[in-house]
Protein backbone atom coordinates (compact mmCIF):
# COMPACT_ATOMS: atom_id res chain seq x y z
CA UNK A 1 0.00 0.00 0.00
CA UNK A 2 1.31 3.43 -1.01
CA UNK A 3 1.04 5.70 2.01
CA UNK A 4 1.86 8.78 -0.06
CA UNK A 5 -0.30 8.96 -3.21
CA UNK A 6 -0.13 11.88 -5.63
CA UNK A 7 -1.13 15.05 -3.79
CA UNK A 8 -3.51 17.70 -5.10
CA UNK A 9 -1.71 20.99 -5.57
CA UNK A 10 -3.20 24.49 -5.56
CA UNK A 11 -1.04 26.97 -7.49
CA UNK A 12 -2.74 29.90 -5.74
CA UNK A 13 -1.39 28.87 -2.32
CA UNK A 14 2.32 29.43 -1.82
CA UNK A 15 2.91 27.61 1.47
CA UNK A 16 0.89 25.15 3.55
CA UNK A 17 1.71 24.69 7.24
CA UNK A 18 0.12 21.96 9.36
CA UNK A 19 -0.24 22.42 13.11
CA UNK A 20 -0.37 19.05 14.88
CA UNK A 21 -0.30 17.49 18.33
CA UNK A 22 -0.71 13.94 19.48
CA UNK A 23 -2.88 15.02 22.40
CA UNK A 24 -5.73 17.45 22.96
CA UNK A 25 -5.61 20.29 25.45
CA UNK A 26 -2.05 21.41 24.72
CA UNK A 27 -3.03 24.66 22.98
CA UNK A 28 -2.60 23.50 19.38
CA UNK A 29 -5.43 25.60 17.95
CA UNK A 30 -4.30 28.67 19.88
CA UNK A 31 -0.80 28.29 18.47
CA UNK A 32 -2.29 27.97 14.98
CA UNK A 33 -4.29 31.17 15.48
CA UNK A 34 -1.27 33.12 16.78
CA UNK A 35 0.80 31.93 13.83
CA UNK A 36 -1.91 32.99 11.36
CA UNK A 37 -2.39 36.36 13.05
CA UNK A 38 1.33 37.12 13.20
CA UNK A 39 1.68 36.33 9.49
CA UNK A 40 -1.37 38.45 8.62
CA UNK A 41 -0.10 41.36 10.74
CA UNK A 42 3.11 41.34 8.69
CA UNK A 43 1.14 41.75 5.46
CA UNK A 44 0.84 38.13 4.35
CA UNK A 45 -2.38 36.76 2.83
CA UNK A 46 -3.43 33.98 5.18
CA UNK A 47 -6.09 31.29 5.28
CA UNK A 48 -6.99 28.80 8.01
CA UNK A 49 -8.41 25.35 7.27
CA UNK A 50 -10.01 23.87 10.38
CA UNK A 51 -9.44 20.14 9.90
CA UNK A 52 -10.42 19.36 13.49
CA UNK A 53 -13.88 18.38 12.29
CA UNK A 54 -15.16 16.84 15.51
CA UNK A 55 -13.76 19.60 17.72
CA UNK A 56 -13.73 22.74 15.55
CA UNK A 57 -12.63 25.86 17.39
CA UNK A 58 -11.23 28.14 14.70
CA UNK A 59 -14.43 30.13 13.99
CA UNK A 60 -14.74 31.13 17.64
CA UNK A 61 -11.03 31.80 18.17
CA UNK A 62 -10.90 33.97 15.03
CA UNK A 63 -14.14 35.79 15.81
CA UNK A 64 -16.33 34.51 12.96
CA UNK A 65 -18.50 32.09 14.94
CA UNK A 66 -21.63 34.20 14.31
CA UNK A 67 -21.21 33.93 10.52
CA UNK A 68 -22.21 31.19 8.11
CA UNK A 69 -20.21 29.60 5.32
CA UNK A 70 -21.43 29.81 1.74
CA UNK A 71 -21.48 27.39 -1.18
CA UNK A 72 -22.80 27.58 -4.73
CA UNK A 73 -23.03 23.80 -5.01
CA UNK A 74 -19.57 23.50 -6.53
CA UNK A 75 -17.31 25.78 -4.51
CA UNK A 76 -17.05 26.63 -0.82
CA UNK A 77 -16.35 30.22 0.16
CA UNK A 78 -14.33 30.99 3.28
CA UNK A 79 -15.30 33.66 5.79
CA UNK A 80 -12.86 36.54 6.25
CA UNK A 81 -12.36 37.87 9.76
CA UNK A 82 -11.60 41.47 10.77
CA UNK A 83 -7.86 40.78 10.48
CA UNK A 84 -8.18 39.64 6.87
CA UNK A 85 -7.71 35.93 7.65
CA UNK A 86 -9.87 33.57 5.61
CA UNK A 87 -11.44 30.69 7.54
CA UNK A 88 -13.15 27.45 6.52
CA UNK A 89 -14.59 25.15 9.18
CA UNK A 90 -17.38 22.60 9.56
CA UNK A 91 -18.87 24.83 12.26
CA UNK A 92 -19.52 27.53 9.67
CA UNK A 93 -21.97 25.13 8.01
CA UNK A 94 -23.68 23.79 11.15
CA UNK A 95 -27.00 25.27 12.24
CA UNK A 96 -25.85 25.20 15.86
CA UNK A 97 -22.29 25.75 17.08
CA UNK A 98 -22.48 22.89 19.57
CA UNK A 99 -24.06 20.39 17.14
CA UNK A 100 -21.88 17.23 17.16
CA UNK A 101 -20.40 15.87 13.95
CA UNK A 102 -21.34 12.19 14.16
CA UNK A 103 -19.74 10.90 10.98
CA UNK A 104 -17.72 7.82 10.19
CA UNK A 105 -14.18 8.01 8.85
CA UNK A 106 -14.94 8.12 5.10
CA UNK A 107 -17.28 11.11 5.48
CA UNK A 108 -14.78 12.97 7.64
CA UNK A 109 -12.04 12.27 5.11
CA UNK A 110 -14.24 13.51 2.25
CA UNK A 111 -14.92 16.76 4.12
CA UNK A 112 -11.19 17.43 4.45
CA UNK A 113 -10.74 16.78 0.73
CA UNK A 114 -13.54 19.26 -0.05
CA UNK A 115 -12.16 21.92 2.27
CA UNK A 116 -8.84 21.69 0.44
CA UNK A 117 -9.94 21.10 -3.14
CA UNK A 118 -13.31 22.87 -3.38
CA UNK A 119 -12.69 26.03 -1.34
CA UNK A 120 -12.22 29.26 -3.27
CA UNK A 121 -9.22 30.52 -1.33
CA UNK A 122 -7.98 33.02 -3.89
CA UNK A 123 -4.32 33.98 -3.66
CA UNK A 124 -2.70 33.01 -0.35
CA UNK A 125 0.83 33.31 0.93
CA UNK A 126 0.10 30.83 3.72
CA UNK A 127 -2.59 28.29 4.52
CA UNK A 128 -2.55 27.11 8.13
CA UNK A 129 -4.19 23.71 8.75
CA UNK A 130 -5.40 22.99 12.27
CA UNK A 131 -5.19 19.20 12.57
CA UNK A 132 -7.24 17.16 15.04
CA UNK A 133 -5.25 15.61 17.90
CA UNK A 134 -3.80 12.17 17.25
CA UNK A 135 -3.38 10.05 14.13
CA UNK A 136 -6.97 9.62 12.95
CA UNK A 137 -8.46 9.19 9.47
CA UNK A 138 -8.69 12.98 9.17
CA UNK A 139 -4.97 13.47 9.79
CA UNK A 140 -4.14 10.62 7.41
CA UNK A 141 -6.28 12.10 4.63
CA UNK A 142 -4.86 15.60 5.05
CA UNK A 143 -1.26 14.36 5.00
CA UNK A 144 -1.95 12.16 1.97
CA UNK A 145 -3.99 14.64 -0.08
CA UNK A 146 -2.47 18.04 0.71
CA UNK A 147 1.10 19.04 -0.23
CA UNK A 148 2.13 20.28 3.22
CA UNK A 149 5.35 22.29 3.21
CA UNK A 150 5.98 21.91 6.92
CA UNK A 151 4.44 20.67 10.16
CA UNK A 152 4.61 22.49 13.49
CA UNK A 153 4.26 20.17 16.49
CA UNK A 154 2.65 21.56 19.66
CA UNK A 155 3.04 19.98 23.10
CA UNK A 156 3.52 20.63 26.79
CA UNK A 157 6.75 19.68 28.61
CA UNK A 158 5.56 16.45 30.19
CA UNK A 159 7.19 13.10 29.55
CA UNK A 160 3.96 11.22 28.80
CA UNK A 161 2.78 14.00 26.48
CA UNK A 162 6.05 13.76 24.56
CA UNK A 163 5.48 10.02 24.11
CA UNK A 164 2.01 10.64 22.65
CA UNK A 165 3.08 13.59 20.53
CA UNK A 166 5.88 11.50 19.04
CA UNK A 167 3.20 9.39 17.31
CA UNK A 168 2.18 12.46 15.29
CA UNK A 169 5.81 13.24 14.51
CA UNK A 170 6.37 9.72 13.21
CA UNK A 171 3.13 9.81 11.23
CA UNK A 172 4.11 13.05 9.48
CA UNK A 173 7.56 11.62 8.71
CA UNK A 174 6.10 8.40 7.30
CA UNK A 175 3.85 10.46 5.03
CA UNK A 176 6.75 12.64 3.91
CA UNK A 177 5.55 15.89 5.48
CA UNK A 178 8.60 17.82 6.78
CA UNK A 179 8.45 18.44 10.54
CA UNK A 180 9.75 21.96 11.17
CA UNK A 181 10.05 21.73 14.94
CA UNK A 182 8.14 21.96 18.20
CA UNK A 183 6.31 24.76 19.96
CA UNK A 184 6.41 24.06 23.68
CA UNK A 185 3.30 25.55 25.22
CA UNK A 186 2.45 26.48 28.82
CA UNK A 187 5.74 25.49 30.42
CA UNK A 188 5.36 28.64 32.53
CA UNK A 189 2.64 31.13 33.39
CA UNK A 190 2.67 34.89 33.50
CA UNK A 191 1.13 36.06 36.78
CA UNK A 192 -1.92 38.22 35.96
CA UNK A 193 -1.23 40.44 38.97
CA UNK A 194 2.51 41.07 39.07
CA UNK A 195 3.64 39.95 35.59
CA UNK A 196 6.26 37.54 36.93
CA UNK A 197 6.86 34.40 34.88
CA UNK A 198 6.51 31.27 36.99
CA UNK A 199 7.89 27.92 35.83
CA UNK A 200 5.36 25.07 35.89
CA UNK A 201 7.59 22.17 34.85
CA UNK A 202 11.08 21.21 35.94
CA UNK A 203 11.83 19.56 32.61
CA UNK A 204 10.85 22.49 30.41
CA UNK A 205 13.02 24.36 27.95
CA UNK A 206 14.74 22.35 25.28
CA UNK A 207 14.33 19.01 27.07
CA UNK A 208 10.85 18.34 25.69
CA UNK A 209 11.92 19.11 22.13
CA UNK A 210 15.09 17.05 22.57
CA UNK A 211 13.03 14.04 23.64
CA UNK A 212 11.28 14.29 20.29
CA UNK A 213 14.49 14.99 18.40
CA UNK A 214 13.11 18.30 17.11
CA UNK A 215 14.27 21.91 17.01
CA UNK A 216 12.54 24.13 19.57
CA UNK A 217 10.67 26.80 17.61
CA UNK A 218 9.20 28.61 20.61
CA UNK A 219 8.32 28.25 24.25
CA UNK A 220 5.09 30.09 25.01
CA UNK A 221 3.91 30.88 28.55
CA UNK A 222 0.30 30.64 29.71
CA UNK A 223 -1.30 34.08 29.63
CA UNK A 224 -4.74 34.84 31.01
CA UNK A 225 -5.49 37.25 28.16
CA UNK A 226 -5.06 34.40 25.68
CA UNK A 227 -6.39 31.46 27.67
CA UNK A 228 -9.64 33.11 28.77
CA UNK A 229 -10.46 34.99 25.58
CA UNK A 230 -13.57 33.88 23.70
CA UNK A 231 -11.84 35.02 20.55
CA UNK A 232 -8.24 36.12 20.12
CA UNK A 233 -7.87 39.65 18.74
CA UNK A 234 -4.31 40.40 17.68
CA UNK A 235 -4.47 44.10 18.51
CA UNK A 236 -5.98 43.36 21.93
CA UNK A 237 -3.16 41.03 22.97
CA UNK A 238 -0.44 42.26 25.33
CA UNK A 239 2.65 43.45 23.49
CA UNK A 240 4.69 40.64 25.07
CA UNK A 241 2.28 38.01 23.68
CA UNK A 242 2.52 39.51 20.19
CA UNK A 243 6.31 39.53 20.42
CA UNK A 244 6.32 35.86 21.47
CA UNK A 245 4.11 35.00 18.49
CA UNK A 246 6.26 37.02 16.10
CA UNK A 247 9.43 35.24 17.30
CA UNK A 248 7.70 31.89 16.81
CA UNK A 249 6.63 32.90 13.32
CA UNK A 250 10.15 33.96 12.35
CA UNK A 251 11.48 30.58 13.50
CA UNK A 252 8.79 28.78 11.49
CA UNK A 253 9.58 30.79 8.36
CA UNK A 254 13.32 30.19 8.73
CA UNK A 255 12.68 26.45 9.15
CA UNK A 256 10.48 26.50 6.05
CA UNK A 257 13.20 28.25 4.07
CA UNK A 258 15.63 25.45 4.93
CA UNK A 259 13.17 22.69 4.02
CA UNK A 260 13.12 21.14 0.59
CA UNK A 261 9.78 21.61 -1.21
CA UNK A 262 7.31 18.72 -1.03
CA UNK A 263 6.83 17.05 -4.38
CA UNK A 264 3.26 16.26 -5.36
Amino acid sequence: MDLVPEKKTNPNIKKVIGVMSGKGGVGKSTVGVLLAQSLAASGRRVGVLDADLTGPSMPRLLGVDSMKGESDGEKLYPIENEEGIQVISINLFNDEEDAPVIWRGPLLAKAVEQFWGDTEWGQLDYLIIDFPPGTSDIALTALQQIPIDGVVIVGTPQDYVSMIVKKSVRMATMLKAPVLGMVENMRSLVCPDCGAEISLFDDGGEDGAKRLGLPLLASLPWRREVAQAKSIRWNALPEAARKDADRMTREVEMALAETRPVKA
